[in-house]
């Protein structure tokens, strides 16, 4: 396959020595002369394990030129490897980006075959299909999807090992404008192995920012709780070791799942704790002293989305903290219900677990003592509840609540706390989630 790759930084110059190492025939293009000439000459611009070699090797075999702008060489797929730098105020710089579309578009004017247009450069949701898709159609005046494909492809490679995790990534993920764009993005990895994803282009977009953004959550993380260990004497390497060894809840999907505030007789207990063990000892952590707030921004998220339907009757399905348990101890469901009464809405509940513990369970006394007047409001009957209530909050996932929820009248608008519908389950017109 002909490849032209538009940037030769540090992503496009992997991308450009690895895709020509796999036979295709790759024309780098940059603005910079000088790392146009240093490729040529079989060299690599940037320091990096393996890239000398590779790239020697790939001039070599004729697989790999290097052009300073002027006529942009013929090809099958146009990859887009520019950087994405920060203005001073934090917000993205798209100048380098903008500037190759309006290139890639002015080629594509003279092409007679299917071109696919690929960005790997890291941009944000809606600048695939606000910026980059409008701008080649000016500048070609073909149609994206009928006379071109697009495609987003986020790399997933680290300074120092780009080599080997440009073979080895985690995953391949190719956002596609249509799956005539995907098909040809996925040939290009035919000598890579791993699990390939196809999905639409604003998740490809918003992958990439989610994992960025969760390595540096890690990061801060670690630092953190290795600052508390430091002044309390613990070898906070071993906390750590030990810690990540844990790949059922630690380093798992378990929490990973947008929906609700955490709660229960654990997490905000021991969250305060270490928290208020770190005032003592004069330790700053911003991101740990800032899990408490934002995990309330959930219930106020959650309120806000009851009180914009203007209905006032509300259903609650589910208030112990989680499914499975009748536990009611900091469960964000009863400070959600409390928060409700306060402004004058109609609550009823049903949650068979917490009606077995009203009885006789171990929350017995947590019922009768601390919230006798949300207990009052329980039915023993999901059918009641649905059936009297303009607005049903799904709040725990339990299997038994999907029936009578989808036989529900159209006019009762439901809210998703729990993620408890896949898209071709869920109600079409009178469901919502808080965080999809």
């Amino acid at each position: 396959m002909k490849i032209n790759i538009f940037g030769l930084g540090y992503v496009g110059c992997v991308s450009a020595a690895c895709l020509a190492k796999n036979n295709h025939n790759v024309n780098g293009i940059d603005i910079d002369p000088v790392k146009v000439s240093i490729i040529n000459s079989g060299k690599s611009p940037i320091v990096e394990e393996g890239l000398d070699e590779l790239i020697s090797e790939t001039v070599k075999s004729g697989n790999l030129k290097a052009f300073n702008g002027g006529q942009i060489p013929e090809a099958d797929l146009s990859i887009i490897c520019v950087g994405t730098p920060s203005h001073a105020n934090g917000s993205l710089s798209l100048n380098y980006f903008t500037k190759v579309a309006e290139q890639i578009g002015e080629y594509l004017k003279n092409t007679k075959s299917y071109h696919v247009v690929v960005n790997r450069s890291t941009v944000l949701p809606g600048t695939i299909e606000n910026i980059l898709i409008p701008t080649l159609e000016k500048f070609s005046d073909k149609k994206a999807g009928q006379d071109f494909g697009i495609s987003m492809n986020p790399e997933f490679m680290r300074e120092g090992t780009s080599i080997l995790d440009y073979y080895n990534p985690p995953f391949t993920l190719i956002g596609e404008l249509d799956s005539r764009s995907g098909d040809v993005v996925e040939k290009i990895y035919n000598n890579v192995e791993a699990q390939i994803f196809r999905s639409n282009i604003k998740v490809a977009e918003m992958v990439k920012y989610s994992c960025n953004t969760f390595h540096a959550v890690k990061v801060t993380f670690a630092n953190e709780i290795g600052n508390i260990c430091k002044q309390l004497g613990i070898d906070s390497h071993e906390v750590m070791d030990i810690f990540s060894q844990d790949t059922k809840l630690n380093i798992s999907t378990y929490y990973l799942k947008p929906g609700f505030a955490f709660g229960g007789s654990c997490l905000p207990k021991d969250l305060r704790a270490i928290t208020y063990k770190a005032k003592e000892l004069d330790l700053s952590l911003p991101l740990l002293n800032a899990l408490i707030p934002s995990n309330q921004n959930q219930i106020e998220s959650a309120f806000k989305l009851i009180s914009k339907s203007k209905k006032k009757k509300i259903g609650v399905l589910g208030l112990s903290f989680k499914a499975g348990t009748d536990d009611l101890r900091e469960s964000p469901i009863v400070e959600l219900i409390e928060k409700l009464i306060g402004k004058g809405y109609s609550v009823k509940i049903y949650d068979q677990e917490v009606a077995v513990a009203k009885i006789f369970g171990s929350n017995k006394k947590y019922i009768e003592t601390a919230i006798p007047h949300i207990s009052s409001l329980m039915s023993d009957g999901i059918e009641d509840v649905i059936q009297e209530s303009e607005i049903i909050i799904i709040g725990k996932n339990e299997k038994s609540y999907k029936e009578p929820i989808l036989k529900a009248s159209e006019s009762v608008h439901i809210i998703d706390l729990v993620k408890m519908f896949n898209k071709t389950e869920a109600p079409k017109d009178n469901y919502e989630g808080i965080g999809w």
